[in-house]
């Protein structure tokens, strides 16, 4: 089974990481904003997928969802962008 971390980004620009093992699924939650759905997501209104990366188990994707919580806005910024320069010096 495949797990994803995935970065949301909202209408007002705040960013929001999580990890499932059904994207698809997860992100009908949110915009749904079910029981299931996170508080973040239910409080901050629309929202586009920003980033994604795939993991074979679940503890790997929770270590990097956990890692990148930690990360200033900046370094998420430009992994979402795809900098890879810029995240290195970050």
């Amino acid at each position: 089974m495949s797990y994803i971390v995935y970065i949301l980004r909202f209408s007002n620009n705040n960013l929001y990481i999580g990890q499932t093992n059904n994207l698809d699924f997860r992100i009908g939650q949110h915009l749904a904003g079910s029981s299931k759905s996170a508080k973040f997501a239910k409080d901050h209104g629309s929202f586009v997928l920003a980033y994604t990366e795939h993991f074979d188990s679940r503890v790997e994707a929770m270590q990097r969802e956990k890692q990148l919580k930690k990360w200033t806005r900046a370094k998420k910024e430009a992994l979402i962008a795809g900098d890879l320069k810029l995240l290195k010096e970050l």
